[in-house]
């Protein structure tokens, strides 16, 4: 059964770093994107970072390009998002997705009833 797991959120102050970390049970050739989203409390989904298994291209949205890097372990089935010089905009809850990264400039988004999508991990950042 495919799931997918998100560790390494918490309590940061601004300017700090996290470097979040999702596992995925299996890992077929059906997926060719590996990501991250982001909803921030009583706002809709926000795309943040995507790389293609395939071709290795990243996609980072305009509001963390230059602080967030995405990475990925292919023998470990695992994909990072390492966040640095974190804001208070960036608190949210993190999930970790199978979408392609087509998906990430649609505009519209939505994780319901797709399990391809991890249950997320909260980031806040605060003083």
């Amino acid at each position: 059964q495919l799931q997918l797991v998100e560790s390494g959120g918490g309590l940061v102050q601004p300017g700090g770093s996290l470097r979040l970390s999702c596992s995925v049970s299996e890992y077929s050739v059906g997926y060719s994107g590996i990501g991250w989203f982001r909803q921030a409390p009583g706002k809709a989904l926000e795309a943040v970072s995507c790389i293609d298994v395939n071709d290795q291209t990243t996609y980072y949205a305009d509001s963390v390009k230059g602080r967030f890097t995405i990475s990925r372990d292919n023998a470990k089935k695992m994909v990072f998002l390492q966040m640095n010089s974190l804001k208070p905009e960036d608190t949210a809850i993190y999930y970790c997705t199978l979408e392609p990264c087509t998906y990430y400039t649609g505009g519209h988004y939505s994780r319901a009833g797709k399990p391809y999508w991890g249950q997320g991990t909260l980031v806040t950042v605060s003083s």
